[in-house]
């Protein structure tokens, strides 16, 4: 008599922020409380809009964004705006110059939080971006690692372009997509919008504290390590408290490390599809992988690191959690298996 099969292992499930989460965590609030943070005396975050690099070649920086999937809004001689198809301005700034990185940039509530942001140590001035597009207003701070952090108000809104369709997928006894065949171009994956960045640091108490005392950003998880009986947290992924508001799991996460340097940034893409597609593109142009296709656990993502032409990592996602302020803060050990529930092997490089 044959058994029956066993398809707990073989399946996946969407579950509660709760149950994902695990037995250990704690509410936003409760973390806030004991860490003495008071919300209202705190720069407000709106939205994570793009990242600065500099890079000693220009054209060939191009060329490989182009490739990943952005479009050149705005050009001059030393300096690059990219946007992707989403409503930002644009999602990656290149300016001409030895490679750096130079911090990425959120969006603000009001010009006041610009003003507030003056009172932190090494602020810049107040810089009107009137030669950038859609404008507006920046000021940039310096953390306790010396990474720059950017904070701008005022930009002119554009309108999106066209988003992706979305597609009717077949299942096992639910069959909606009747006569209508897939079919797919080759190239690019193309970008919606930038959806985080974040550092190895040599000081992660300060640098956790400097980025959720003077700003909205509170922890979505934690990962942790074992040390003299005690749990010691080793990364953080951050979101923006928007309160109701849904947001992603992380525009913001820090991993501790022997040397201080930016790990990656990642930019959203409409789904699977669409990122092997681009994935294989990207493989055929030769460009070097770092790691994927997988799908992460923390955070969910569907995931494709690569190395640009200047040697900065990279990434596409899609599928992303969605998290507000009932969502709590999870806690779990530390190991290169938390990273992914499946895909290929973790590379080296990646963890450096």
């Amino acid at each position: 008599m044959g058994g029956l099969v066993e398809t707990s292992r073989l399946h996946g499930a969407s579950v509660s922020d709760i149950t994902a989460m695990g037995p250990e965590q704690e509410s936003i609030t409760a973390w806030r409380e004991r860490r003495g943070i008071d919300p209202e005396a705190q720069i407000r975050l709106v939205k994570l809009v793009h990242v600065r690099y500099q890079h000693p070649d220009l054209d060939e920086i191009t060329v490989f964004m182009k490739d990943f999937g952005m479009q050149v809004v705005q050009k001059t001689d030393d300096q690059v705006w990219y946007r992707g198809y989403g409503t930002d301005a644009y999602v990656y700034y290149a300016q001409k110059g030895p490679k750096a990185f130079l911090g990425g940039t959120y969006e603000v509530e009001s010009y006041q939080d610009l003003i507030k942001a003056l009172e932190l140590p090494n602020a810049s001035t107040i810089q009107d971006l009137t030669d950038h597009p859609s404008g507006g207003h920046l000021v940039t701070v310096t953390d306790p690692e010396g990474f720059p952090l950017n904070l701008i108000y005022g930009q002119t809104p554009v309108e999106a372009g066209e988003y992706p369709e979305k597609l009717i997928v077949n299942y096992e006894v639910e069959k909606p997509r009747v006569r209508k065949f897939q079919r797919f171009v080759p190239g690019p994956a193309p970008v919606h919008k930038l959806g985080h960045f974040g550092f190895c640091t040599k000081n992660f108490p300060s640098m956790l504290e400097f980025y959720t005392r003077n700003f909205n950003l509170v922890p979505s998880d934690f990962l942790f390590v074992e040390q003299d009986g005690k749990k010691v947290n080793v990364a953080v992924f951050a979101h923006i408290d928007r309160k109701q508001e849904y947001v992603d799991h992380h525009s913001f996460f820090m991993t501790t490390n022997e040397t201080s340097h930016i790990h990656h940034c990642s930019f959203e893409v409409h789904d699977f599809d669409t990122q092997s597609l681009g994935h294989q593109y990207l493989a055929k142009k030769d460009y070097k992988s770092v790691w994927g296709v997988g799908r992460h656990i923390l955070g969910s993502q569907i995931f494709d690191y690569w190395w640009d032409t200047t040697g900065n990592m990279v990434e596409h996602y899609a599928d992303g959690d969605l998290v507000n302020d009932e969502t709590p803060v999870g806690y779990m050990p530390a190991a290169s298996e938390s990273l992914a529930v499946w895909g290929p092997e973790v590379s080296p490089t990646f963890l450096d």
